[in-house]
């Protein structure tokens, strides 16, 4: 067990890698209550959530979800987000647990001059999430939900077991599956649920730890390793999540402008992937070097199950970025180990 944003969290049940394995060859059973839900409701949602985040969020049809960013006035990223579209005027934002008073209170004071409200959800959600490819079947064992029909990036309101719940169609594995939003007092009576009902398929619970690697692999962001208020959503290569084109003003606005036009000049470090040729694991923070010089960062870095060897995330000057480059190394403690700069994501499901 660990710390994690104040919640106690396991890092693992049994082996990381053989929860890591179950997740990419049958299923994981994940505890996320620690992520951070915040409700905006009212006839100005829509509206209050345009002007508060970078995404168009009022384009969203009502079932649907979207991953979009809350920027600071200079453009730096506050946190990441999936933001569902409950009814016409009901969104969920499900914010990092690290960041989820800091999205609350920014959303709070952009709500100024809204008819909406913005409330605290989080002590009334429990997210239970089944992970990989036999998810579906468990699920369908406890529900007359339409799984079939539910998109990637939707969600339902359905019954799991007996128990009412938001089915999402989403993610942080690289893997299909879905994430179950349920009041607390139902929790425990959902994991029993899952558990028995994925007894055959090969579930097993998952900690923190290979929750990392397999989102590692395949390529998803973890804020305050590839996002952080120093990066701009086109600094941290997200550009594409910033919806100029949307109807009115919104937060961070014209600094992003500003970004858009300095990247497309000039630009930043790119987020690449690397793989080591060697055994030795990098690190977030690790210096990138090639021909002695430093060309940049290791933000995050494990070794890989499904590869079978080390790899990592970093950001590198756009001369070292292309997949292939040669003479790219990770300094390991004073040692300059060799790496191969890869296209992400790692990994990438069969569909």
């Amino acid at each position: 067990m660990t710390d994690f944003a104040g919640w106690d969290m396991p890092l693992r049940y049994g082996s990381e890698r053989d929860e890591h394995n179950a997740v990419r060859t049958r299923a994981g059973l994940f505890d996320l209550s620690h992520m951070g839900e915040i409700a905006v409701t009212g006839p100005a949602a829509a509206a209050l959530l345009d002007h508060a985040l970078v995404g168009n969020i009022g384009g969203v049809k009502p079932g649907r979800a979207r991953y979009t960013m809350i920027c600071r006035e200079d453009g730096g990223i506050l946190d990441d987000l999936i933001v569902y579209r409950l009814g016409d005027t009901e969104y969920l934002v499900v914010a990092n647990a690290s960041n989820a008073q800091v999205v609350l209170d920014a959303l709070r004071e952009r709500a100024a001059g809204f008819d909406a409200e913005v409330r605290d959800d989080r002590d009334a959600y429990a997210l239970l999430a089944v992970q990989g490819p036999e998810s579906q079947g468990i699920l369908a064992s406890l529900t007359d939900a339409d799984l079939d029909g539910l998109k990637y990036y939707a969600g339902l309101p359905g019954t799991v077991a007996g128990v009412p719940a938001l089915i999402a169609r989403t993610g942080y594995t690289g893997e299909d599956g879905f994430e179950l939003f349920v009041k607390p007092e139902h929790a425990v009576e959902l994991w029993q649920a899952l558990t028995k009902a994925g007894e055959g398929a090969g579930l097993v619970p998952c900690g923190l730890s290979c929750r990392d690697t397999l989102r590692l692999e395949a390529g998803m962001p973890l804020y305050g390793n590839e996002l952080s208020t120093s990066l701009t959503p086109f600094d941290a290569g997200f550009g594409r999540v910033v919806k100029f084109e949307k109807e009115g003003d919104f937060v961070g606005r014209a600094a992003l402008a500003e970004a858009a036009e300095r990247a497309s000049a000039q630009p930043p470090r790119v987020l690449v992937g690397l793989v080591a040729e060697g055994r030795r694991v990098p690190r977030a923070g690790y210096a990138v070097v090639a021909g002695g010089e430093v060309v940049g960062e290791v933000t995050s870095g494990a070794p890989s199950p499904t590869l079978g060897k080390p790899i990592a995330m970093a950001y590198v000057d756009p001369a070292f970025a292309a997949p292939g480059t040669e003479g790219v190394g990770v300094d390991i403690r004073g040692s300059h180990e060799p790496y191969e700069v890869v296209a992400l994501p790692f990994y990438k499901r069969q569909k």
